[in-house]
């Protein structure tokens, strides 16, 4: 089953290294891997956000669920130019999510994206650029995973971010007590470090993931870097690292032929299998 739903994606997104233009994009291709995975989209109620996510619980009598947590999206068009819409072009964490193995996946996307226009409309970009990690932000990411997981019944929560979406499941992972696994893939983690790095203004209002070792050190973690990412190069990793007493405890992987978008899918179920296993 798993190699049919790989071939499938890698048909669908191009082996994980996504550009043309050919293919579907932002809801479309999302709501498309979804139906052909057997996924089913939920809308979810959490508070300052209405937020969109999509689920397969294979195994009701397993006590554990797997989250993934998209990435910031298209934030911006250029440099220098805010996107209106920061629905990602192409649903990354989703992909990966429905290549894992564990019996229950839960998607999450972040606040305003995949929405209709109206609900559009009354969004704030600063969730989409200095807001991105607010409170705000990681208490509705939290309290949807709450709600997600109330018909389940999980009791051990494994979080899986990609890019941004690192960074929020690292804060998340800081808040809750029943986490048991934080994995990133290309992410965030340092956002004071990384805006040093790219002379970027600095994300004011959002939570900083190293900001929150005294609580993480708790969780165990593991940390995927492509060689080649330059969106987010590893010195943002290590400077994570760098704030935990033990910093054995973070584990760092760098990981060769990927950049910060390619070629994650197509390397997804080698990493799974030789760093994760199928359940957290």
């Amino acid at each position: 089953m798993l190699g049919r739903i790989a071939a499938v994606l890698l048909v669908s997104l191009g082996a994980g290294c996504f550009g043309t233009s050919s293919r579907p994009r932002g809801s479309e291709a999302a709501g498309q891997l979804a139906q052909q995975a057997g996924w089913q989209r939920i809308d979810i109620d959490a508070g300052a956000f209405q937020l969109v996510g999509y689920r397969r619980f294979g195994a009701p009598d397993v006590p554990s669920l797997t989250v993934y947590i998209e990435g910031d999206g298209t934030a911006w068009l250029t440099p220098t130019q805010q996107s209106s819409d920061p629905t990602p072009r192409y649903p990354q964490a989703l992909a990966l999510a429905i290549l894992d193995p564990s019996p229950n996946r839960l998607y999450l996307a972040r606040p305003c994206q995949y929405q209709p226009a109206g609900r559009l409309a009354h969004c704030d970009p600063v969730y989409w650029s200095v807001r991105r990690y607010s409170e705000e932000v990681v208490r509705a990411m939290s309290e949807a995973i709450t709600i997600a997981n109330g018909e389940l019944g999980a009791r051990r929560i494994g979080l899986v971010g990609y890019s941004g979406g690192g960074a929020i499941a690292a804060l998340i992972a800081a808040r809750r007590t029943d986490v048991v696994r934080l994995v990133t893939i290309a992410a965030n983690l340092d956002h004071a470090e990384w805006t040093r790095q790219k002379d970027a203004t600095p994300l004011g209002g959002s939570l900083n993931p190293a900001d929150y070792v005294a609580t993480l050190e708790r969780v165990p973690q593991i940390h995927f870097v492509g060689e080649d990412d330059e969106v987010v190069p590893r010195v943002v990793a290590d400077a994570y690292r760098r704030h935990f007493r033990d910093g054995a405890r973070v584990r760092i992987v760098d990981v060769p032929d990927a950049d910060h978008d390619c070629c994650w899918t197509k390397l997804w179920p080698t990493l799974i299998e030789r760093y994760l296993g199928p359940d957290p």
